[in-house]
């Protein structure tokens, strides 16, 4: 039998070795076995908490999705409601954050999109993480923009945060995050030219 509490430590460890796999090895092969062996723990417990590899997937982008959460909702909730350029930069820093630039969470992030395009469940959560994206930005653009021009320029912000989040990942060296930050922030500024 289980020991009490230990269910929360077990999935943490063994998401942690799920990142630490598809990083060493890549989604495709990090199969089962690597991923217990990582964690130090037989087959059978990643079957007992996560039924199957989609499952500890599922899990595994839980967690990142949980940690992007986090790293915009920290930055925000340190800001006044009335200062929407400030909240579209937090939003901005926060998918740059080092949660989600880091080595393991950038090759996971990537074979979950890949692997989302067969996964129903995955696609579903890649959809909710793409339209919360969007929610945010337009909300806040939504304060100073008219509605289809509020809208436009949340496409346009979430695009190009996808895209230099993407390039930066694809470059193969370390991701420039200031770098990122300050293309996005032009792109921000020229927005909201607009709404004066």
């Amino acid at each position: 039998m289980p020991k009490v509490g230990m269910q929360p430590i077990r999935r943490s460890q063994l998401i942690a070795a799920t990142l630490e796999a598809v990083d060493q090895v890549g989604m495709g092969d990090a199969s089962i076995a690597y991923i217990a062996r990582i964690a130090g723990v037989s087959n059978g417990i990643i079957s007992h908490y996560f039924r199957d590899k989609n499952g500890l997937l599922d899990a595994t982008m839980r967690h990142l999705m949980k940690a992007l959460n986090n790293a915009v909702h920290e930055r925000r909730a340190k800001l006044p409601e009335d200062q929407t350029r400030e909240h579209l930069r937090a939003i901005i820093e926060g998918n740059f954050d080092d949660s989600q630039v880091n080595g393991p969470a950038m090759k996971t992030w990537l074979a979950f999109w890949a692997t989302s395009m067969h996964q129903p469940a995955l696609r579903r959560l890649q959809r909710i993480n793409d339209l919360r994206l969007y929610s945010n930005l337009c909300g806040q653009f939504r304060q100073v923009l008219p509605q289809e021009q509020a809208r436009s320029a949340a496409r346009g912000l979430a695009a190009l945060i996808d895209g230099l989040w993407l390039r930066g990942a694809l470059s193969g060296e370390g991701f420039d995050t200031q770098q990122a930050i300050a293309i996005a922030y032009e792109y921000l500024d020229l927005q909201l030219a607009k709404a004066t």
